[in-house]
């Protein structure tokens, strides 16, 4: 199984609530493919605000129609309503993220339930930022995540949660229910990005190069990753790290990530 970490001792089993989710959909004209946009209701406001605008996905799907969304009840009313990070919108370009499907590159439905990937930047955040608002017309070159968290706590919002961003190349997640993956693209290896939000922490400065470790993230980074993580309604066993969904081999992050105190402030949030 690849749990992020032990399961932790919280009051309520919000992990059988939150599989009863109910998933906004929307039905992409064109291209007879549906889209789904499964975590949106559970966000802050801000991060509704972004722009969803995006290009056509083929040459033949010149619009896009959007069907009313169902009625998602909000399942996690947050204990410590005090506290709200910093905010900021960055949005990505068009080009870096695209739909959630329904169906799969092959025509079979999807019924997986969202997970959260947690990723480092390795570079900083605002170089990440610059990355995902440039265009790039190569699939190979196109990135990003939903959110991630600077050194200061501030969570900048990327990609609207019911597009489908590009955090993870060649993956899958081992869950409580067995490997679980989706193709987009038949040119392409399978990936979590379908059913995934993605978001990043800022490396800190000794961190940016190839070394296995760093000196770990600050104390409002984890406060604000694990508030955005309870917002999303995703339950503790579909927690886990760009390293542990990983198939090509090559990814480590987020290094130095510190599980005992993500929990702790993850706890928090549904504590009373």
């Amino acid at each position: 199984m690849e749990w992020l970490f032990q399961r932790p001792s919280v009051s309520r089993r919000w992990a059988v609530l939150t599989g009863m989710m109910v998933l906004a959909t929307l039905l992409l004209g064109n291209m007879g493919m549906e889209s789904i946009g499964a975590i949106a209701p559970h966000l802050p406001a801000l991060q509704a605000g972004i722009s969803a605008e995006k290009k056509p996905a083929s040459a033949e799907a010149d619009e896009t129609i959007t069907a009313p969304e169902r009625n998602v009840p909000s399942l996690h009313a947050l204990a410590d309503n005090a506290f709200v990070p910093p905010e900021e919108i960055a949005p990505a370009d068009p080009s870096n993220y695209g739909e959630r499907y329904l169906v799969d590159a092959y025509g079979n439905p999807i019924y997986n339930d969202p997970i959260v990937v947690l990723h480092e930047t390795v570079g900083s955040a605002d170089s990440a930022i610059n990355t995902f608002q440039t265009y790039h017309p190569r699939d190979a070159d196109q990135r990003s995540y939903h959110a991630l968290v600077r050194r200061d706590g501030t969570i900048v919002y990327i990609v609207p949660p019911e597009y489908r961003a590009f955090g993870a190349g060649n993956s899958v997640f081992d869950g409580p229910y067995g490997p679980e993956t989706v193709s987009t693209n038949p040119n392409f290896p399978p990936s979590v990005n379908n059913f995934a939000y993605h978001i990043s922490l800022e490396t800190p400065s000794d961190g940016r190069g190839n070394q296995s470790r760093h000196s770990g993230y600050t104390g409002a980074q984890y406060r604000s990753i694990a508030w955005l993580t309870a917002r999303t309604g995703v339950p503790w066993e579909r927690i886990t790290t760009h390293q542990l969904v990983d198939r090509s081999g090559t990814r480590r992050d987020p290094r130095s990530f510190d599980a005992s105190q993500f929990s702790r402030e993850w706890q928090a949030f549904f504590a009373g």
